[in-house]
């Protein structure tokens, strides 16, 4: 998941504001239809970040923007999570074996080849060890000039030939960023699905999949030094959404140690306790597994959207169509907001 984050390491105190209420939504979906979502579409593609969240916000043809029904936010236990079946151990610990094992079966295709190339005379002695000098220099400047890069784009695609499920876990793994997001208010801004689309689209090398979100005005709180707490749990369910995708469909999880790090890092940066940390990443473990499973069926469907290459909007309307209203949050009105200021004490 790509969403940068700039947080200075600093103390964190609590103060109150007041979060205005959002514009009153019709309940039923069918209004201005496929015209909202593209205008929707037209917003996101012109960079108009503001524009585009006030837009879903009003829209009566996006009635689950921002209305996911998760758990109430408190503390809660390690034994409250195994009676929800999660266990943390699993859920917190990635290893990313299918990628592991695809690059161990290149290298031993590799020095196949040159074993069988040496053993039938196919290509002089010289010339073959010219090749294999050739290869170890390339891939060294590889890791020296784009971090490895160019063997992360051949292994993410060689991944997608040999594995059989590799592409639909990326998938369900983006798919699970982008639903979570869309469901607690953080409007998605485009995603890539491998490697080579990203440097197809961005010229980057060593850029993989990812997600990315209409976040001005999250950047804008971090900047302030006055972070909303309902913005920080939106952030740690987003950033968990992966990693719990893969959990509840796979059994373990393989991509998303990024995104747990990242989580760890803008904690660290507002000066959380570890007691304080463990509370918020309980919350949102809970929280982002029960939205992914009342919403499987719309997951799948936003899945399927994504590897068929549609539109942002598109993308959302597949949420849209598979949504049951009545597993979304009535409208409320205003609440008070808790606010993580990093120049205050605890």
């Amino acid at each position: 998941m790509a969403m940068a984050t700039r947080v200075a390491t600093t103390r964190a105190a609590t103060t109150r504001a007041t979060r205005p209420t959002r514009p009153t939504r019709v309940a039923a979906r069918a209004s201005t239809g496929a015209d909202d979502f593209a205008t929707l579409e037209t917003l996101i593609a012109a960079d108009d970040e503001r524009a585009a969240v006030a837009f879903a916000e009003s829209s009566p043809s996006l009635p689950a923007f921002g209305r996911g029904k998760g758990v109430p936010k408190r503390s809660y236990t390690l034994e409250e999570l195994r009676l929800n079946k999660i266990d943390t151990r699993e859920f917190l610990a990635p290893e990313d074996s299918t990628l592991d094992d695809v690059r161990n079966k290149l290298q031993v295709a590799a020095l196949a080849g040159v074993g069988a190339a040496y053993a039938t005379h196919a290509m002089p002695t010289s010339a073959l060890v010219g090749n294999v000098v050739g290869l170890a220099f390339f891939l060294t400047a590889d890791q020296i000039a784009n971090a490895g890069g160019i063997e992360a784009l051949l292994v993410d695609s060689a991944a997608r030939v040999l594995s059989p499920t590799y592409a639909k876990r990326v998938a369900l793994h983006e798919a699970g960023h982008f639903l979570v997001a869309y469901l607690t208010g953080f409007l998605p801004k485009a995603y890539t699905l491998s490697s080579l689309d990203a440097f197809l689209s961005s010229r980057r090398l060593n850029v993989q999949a990812g997600t990315t979100f209409c976040d001005a005005l999250f950047q804008e709180e971090i900047a302030s030094g006055k972070l909303k707490s309902s913005s920080l749990d939106v952030y740690s369910c987003v950033a968990l959404a992966g990693v719990a995708t893969e959990w509840l469909r796979f059994g373990r999880a393989e991509g998303g140690l990024a995104d747990i790090n990242q989580l760890d890092n803008l904690m660290r940066g507002l000066g959380f306790t570890q007691k304080k940390a463990d509370d918020q990443v309980r919350f949102a473990v809970l929280n982002t597994v029960t939205l992914l499973r009342t919403h499987a069926g719309a997951h799948d469907a936003l899945a399927d959207a994504m590897m068929a290459g549609k539109g942002v909007a598109a993308c959302i309307r597949a949420i849209e169509e598979r949504v049951d209203a009545s597993t979304l949050r009535r409208e409320e009105g205003p609440v008070e907001v808790e606010l993580i200021d990093r120049e205050g004490g605890e």
